[in-house]
């Protein structure tokens, strides 16, 4: 005969230990577009055992790069219906849902490290409180390196890249390409060495980061740097499956998180200067901007500043005022 637990109880004998409920271990999953030897995804994997650890074993993350489990577009509706519960994106290539989301992808903007931390602290506030309606927590930033424009002839004025095939990757650099004369293409970066050889681009602008990913000295002879933008990376959580965990195992993901963001910008400006190195060591010419470059993107970059101004509203002008009054 089978004995009940309150038959047990009454008759004084050892109840058997039942498994704690907190001790439940959740299991996550977090999509990133981008390859493993990209910093942007080793800093993750540095965050992810910081949070395993962390978290005494109550919380695993299996991580998902290179777009494996979701392109880079999908990502973030991904965390916000719970296909995902992290997920790492390109924030200014959501620019068509909101123009907030495209402040650090404005040329020139800032042109410094210096500059780029002061606009993801000026503009944090408010992307939280989109992502916050949303369903989403923001839990850190990171900048991706200076960019410069790849091709197979020098440019040093704008001029040279009228009549191009230029890759593009948010609604910003859609919009320098067309000031520019070139023909803006829209491609993920996981696509980029295919549609240089297949002849759907010839020309884009992107970080010494990414070129390196891709490969690029397969398929461009010139690396010219201009410090383009400093856009940012956001990694954010599904905020129900964060509310759900224990209040120290949030915490613990809140505390890695800030430990990731400190570590991403030291590896952003580490991955300046290694990346470019590699550039140049493999064959491309890295060659410094001219000054009549330098002036033509001056000339663009406050055209578009102020194109964004007038879409981005009362939030955006705040930014820029703020921006600007810091010095």
């Amino acid at each position: 005969m089978l004995l009940s637990r309150r038959t047990i109880l009454a008759a004084g004998l050892a109840v058997p230990a039942l498994p704690r409920l907190a001790q439940a271990q959740a299991r996550w999953q977090f999509a990133t577009p981008y390859p493993d030897g990209n910093f942007h995804t080793r800093n993750i994997r540095d965050f992810i055992t910081a949070v395993e650890s962390g978290s005494g074993g109550r919380l695993s993350i299996q991580l998902h790069s290179n777009g494996g489990l979701l392109p880079m577009p999908q990502i973030k509706r991904g965390a916000q219906t719970g296909q995902v519960q992290l997920g790492e994106i390109l924030i200014s290539a959501y620019g068509n849902e909101d123009p907030l989301l495209e402040v650090d992808s404005i040329p020139q903007l800032v042109t410094t490290y210096a500059g780029a931390r002061k606009l993801a602290d000026l503009s944090r506030p408010m992307l939280e409180a989109r992502l916050a309606r949303q369903g989403l927590s923001l839990l850190y930033t990171v900048p991706w390196p200076p960019s410069g424009f790849y091709t197979n002839f020098p440019v040093d004025t704008l001029e040279a890249l009228r009549g191009t095939r230029m890759r593009t990757f948010n609604v910003m650099t859609n919009r320098f390409a067309t000031l520019v004369g070139a023909t803006p293409t829209l491609v993920q970066a996981a696509e980029i060495p295919q549609a240089f050889a297949t002849g759907v681009v010839n020309s884009m602008v992107t970080s010494a980061a990414t070129g390196v990913d891709s490969a690029a000295w397969d398929y461009a002879r010139f690396f010219t740097p201009i410090g383009f933008t400093w856009t940012k990376n956001a990694v954010f959580v599904n905020r129900r499956a964060l509310e759900a965990l224990p209040a120290e195992v949030q915490a613990t993901i809140r505390s890695a998180a800030a430990a990731a963001e400190t570590r991403g910008w030291a590896m952003s400006e580490a991955a300046r200067d290694s990346t470019q190195a590699t550039l140049a060591a493999r064959g491309m010419t890295v060659t410094e901007a001219s000054p009549a470059l330098m002036e033509g993107m001056a000339r663009i970059g406050a055209t578009m500043a102020d194109e964004w101004a007038g879409r981005a509203g009362e939030d955006g002008r705040k930014i820029i005022a703020d921006l600007r009054a810091a010095g």
